[in-house]
């Protein structure tokens, strides 16, 4: 199992009690499939955008996309090789797909992090990493103070790809490809609210075609 230095969690209280309430909101929603992992919460909705939505997202994409970034975990070589960037957060057709996630999961709109586009040419990647923030990093203490740990993430495949460009979570031994229109859930937290190692996952290289993704982290609280 590959896993990061091991770090304190303090929003755990409040990661474990979101948990509990996406959890029992999810699973009374039949639309929604629970993924097979024995160690992370996942969960999948087919068709969750439509073709034309995701067209509009993937245009959006192309007008804001510059080379990704990530925050600082001490890394030493090229991470992520994508390109990516906020769509605009006042744009009535995003505020609409926003609160549609909104809404699936129960999360007020506010503890949200705008949504993020991202492209993936041939070659280009994002490798393992967590979404939750290591907190003995120098950026936690900012972003704790505009809304605590990240507790679940909401992602949007927009576009089949012809080869590649998989979800890999290393640590559960599951790769999910691109689907258009599907709707990845997962939970950055253990049942206990605890930081969950087993939610390492990478973008793969995409081998043939390009791959769009939309992501939206939601926070502990009110974000921003």
């Amino acid at each position: 199992m590959r896993q990061y230095p091991p770090c304190p969690n303090p929003d755990q209280a409040a990661m474990k009690a979101l948990g509990e309430r996406v959890r029992a909101r999810l699973a009374g929603d039949a639309e929604v499939e629970r993924l097979p992992a024995e160690h992370a919460e996942l969960w999948a909705v087919a068709d969750f955008v439509s073709p034309a939505e995701c067209d509009t997202l993937i245009a959006m994409i192309d007008r804001t996309a510059v080379p990704s970034q990530i925050l600082d975990h001490g890394y030493n070589e090229v991470w992520r090789t994508s390109y990516s960037g906020d769509v605009d957060a006042y744009d009535p057709f995003v505020q609409m797909v926003e609160r549609r996630i909104d809404d699936l999961l129960g999360i007020p709109h506010e503890w949200g992090e705008t949504m993020q586009g991202q492209r993936y040419a041939e070659g280009q990647e994002f490798r393992e990493h967590m979404d939750w923030f290591w907190t003995k990093a120098p950026y936690y203490s900012k972003e704790a103070k505009r809304g605590g740990q990240r507790s679940f993430t909401a992602m949007i495949y927009l576009n089949a790809v012809d080869e590649g460009g998989e979800t890999a979570f290393i640590n559960l031994g599951l790769s999910i490809p691109p689907q258009r229109g599907v709707l990845l859930i997962w939970n950055n937290a253990g049942l206990d609210g605890a930081l969950n190692q087993f939610t390492l996952h990478a973008g793969t290289p995409v081998v043939r075609g390009v791959k769009y993704v939309i992501t939206k982290w939601y926070r502990t609280r009110t974000w921003g």
